[in-house]
């Protein structure tokens, strides 16, 4: 057991290394935006920059609103009732990598700016509604495998959000580590958007980050037991999102809403992306975007289908995170086995 332990300690150190990433580029209706390097500022973009590539860690931490540090953005960018948002995620210091987690979900959140321009709002006093969750495939596996893979994340505006600014919050939770206390790591961005259209409605339910979070989902010692079945944390579906408004059509694909086109206006600053070819294919979402029920006591109705283009040419980087993931879980697996039998 303790020659088992003693290769482990290596490989998990590997995946310590290349561990954090970012949020790095969104497409609104065909327009990109570059958001900048954590702590490098390049050029005009409606993300607000990071200090660091480093997770927040901590359910009462004052970075959960929107990242470490985050700073106000230079551009709100224009979005409609039902606009298409498209989120890419990055790896490294320099955005140059994949996004390096596998385990856990994505959430996206918006807030109101109310009578403030969202350029001058200030994220710890907004109150969040939830519109999208994404977790487990049917299979048990995460969709933030795809991520890690190189796809992108694709979320639809509520079509009768009232007209105004908003921060759209748009988070990974990594849950590697949840076993412990403590251990979950957030990754938390926050986007701002100018909303036009003639909609009036308003969100139900609301919280504050911090404050919209608790143990549940977020510490999961059993995350790696057979069967498991994930509990999303933070409040429900908001009605905003309701499946019968069109709302929720999540999808991963590929960095191909990345390149450029006629239809493609590039903006700000310095997020990489690595290139790589892709291939469509499609499969039933289990435990995703749709609604939950009572106070997020239960798992996600299944979403109808998710688009899936799966990045086909792995680079190093990819290869070695792939690697530091089996690492984990099958040491994870072997730790537990170890406990449960002294």
């Amino acid at each position: 057991m303790f020659c088992i332990i003693f290769i482990l300690f290596p490989l998990l150190a590997v995946e310590r290394v290349l561990a954090h990433g970012f949020l790095s580029q969104v497409v609104i209706d065909g327009t990109r935006y570059s958001g900048n390097i954590p702590g490098k500022y390049e050029g005009a973009s409606p993300i607000r920059m990071i200090s660091t590539i480093d997770p927040v860690l901590g359910l009462t931490n004052s970075n959960l609103n929107c990242g470490q540090d985050a700073q106000l953005a230079d551009i709100v960018a224009s979005a409609s009732p039902g606009s298409n948002v498209t989120f890419q995620w990055t790896g490294g210091a320099d955005g140059g990598e994949h996004w390096p987690h596998e385990t856990g979900p994505l959430m996206t959140y918006m807030a109101s700016c109310g009578s403030t321009s969202c350029a001058q709002f200030n994220g710890s006093s907004a109150n969040w509604f939830k519109i999208d969750e994404l977790g487990q495939m049917s299979n048990g596996s995460w969709y933030q495998l795809d991520i890690m893979n190189g796809d992108s994340y694709t979320i639809t505006l509520p079509k009768s959000i009232k007209a105004g600014g908003y921060l759209i919050r748009h988070e990974i939770i990594s849950l590697q580590q949840a076993v412990n206390e403590g251990g979950a790591e957030f990754y938390p961005s926050c986007t701002q958007v100018q909303i036009g259209g003639s909609g009036t409605d308003a969100p139900d339910i609301t919280v504050t980050f911090p404050g919209g979070y608790n143990e549940t989902g977020t510490y999961v010692p059993d995350i790696y037991d057979p069967g498991f079945q994930y509990v999303f944390p933070g409040p429900p579906i908001s009605n905003l999102a309701a499946p019968g408004d069109g709302a929720m059509a999540a999808a991963l694909s590929s960095a191909a809403p990345f390149a450029a086109s006629s239809e493609s206006v590039t903006i700000g600053g310095g997020g990489a992306f690595p290139s790589g070819t892709a291939s469509a294919s499609t499969s039933a979402a289990s435990a995703s975007a749709g609604t939950s029920s009572g106070s997020n006591g239960g798992a996600a109705s299944p979403a109808s289908v998710a688009l899936r283009c799966r990045v086909k040419k792995p680079n190093a980087s990819s290869t070695m995170l792939g690697a530091a993931g089996l690492t984990r879980r099958f040491g994870h697996a072997i730790m537990s086995s170890w406990r449960h039998s002294t």
